[in-house]
């Protein structure tokens, strides 16, 4: 157990290196390439309810996503982390400037007293970040687990998609018991369907 934490650890060291090493512009062409192969991606298209994330650090940037998504008109709904229960709350975020508010874990997320919480079950696609993956479908998150613990309530028709720069992508993540998979995973590259 304690092995492949500290596996992790590393993957995550060398992917912080690797981002590190591409410049600003190299960065965010390589990103615009992410948002167009997702904004092209059929399961996007289709979906009206759409689970995204506020990056942390290492996870592609997702601001412009989210911006996107409202010219889109979707329905943009964002998690607000409760750090003691360590859980997620799915809440409608309607206006990027007035809706969010630094949370607990130190970035932007829904303010509870504006916005209202969506059943999981409403969601038609769900955006799983991540720092690492494979061609398996096996991700590296930040290591808070809440994702680990959020993705097996996700309705089985509802896809788990991730968007990751190509130089994220690699050989095979370790894996526990608890760690769960996403179904594709879209990069600047490529889109790649779990094997």
């Amino acid at each position: 157990m304690e092995e492949i934490r500290e596996k992790k650890q590393g993957i995550r060291d060398d992917i912080a290196k690797k981002l590190e090493g591409l410049s600003d512009k190299e960065l965010s062409k390589k990103t615009k390439q992410i948002e167009d192969n997702l904004f092209e991606f059929a399961n996007f298209r289709e979906a009206k309810i759409v689970l995204l994330y506020v990056n942390k650090k290492l996870e592609v940037t997702s601001r412009n996503i989210l911006q996107k998504c409202f010219d889109f008109n979707k329905i943009v709904i964002l998690p607000a982390f409760d750090i003691k229960k360590h859980g997620m709350k799915l809440m409608k975020v309607d206006d990027l400037d007035n809706d969010l508010i630094i949370g607990q874990r130190g970035i932007l997320e829904p303010d509870i007293n504006r916005c209202k919480i969506v059943p999981i079950d409403c969601i038609d696609l769900s955006i799983i970040p991540g720092v690492a993956f494979d061609e398996k479908g096996g991700r590296i998150g930040t290591g808070e687990g809440y994702y680990d613990r959020f993705i097996p309530n996700i309705s089985i028709t509802t896809r788990k998609v991730s968007i990751s720069l190509e130089c994220q992508i690699i050989q095979q993540v370790p894996v526990e018991s608890h760690d769960k998979h996403v179904d594709i995973i879209i990069t600047d590259e490529r889109i790649i369907y779990k094997i």
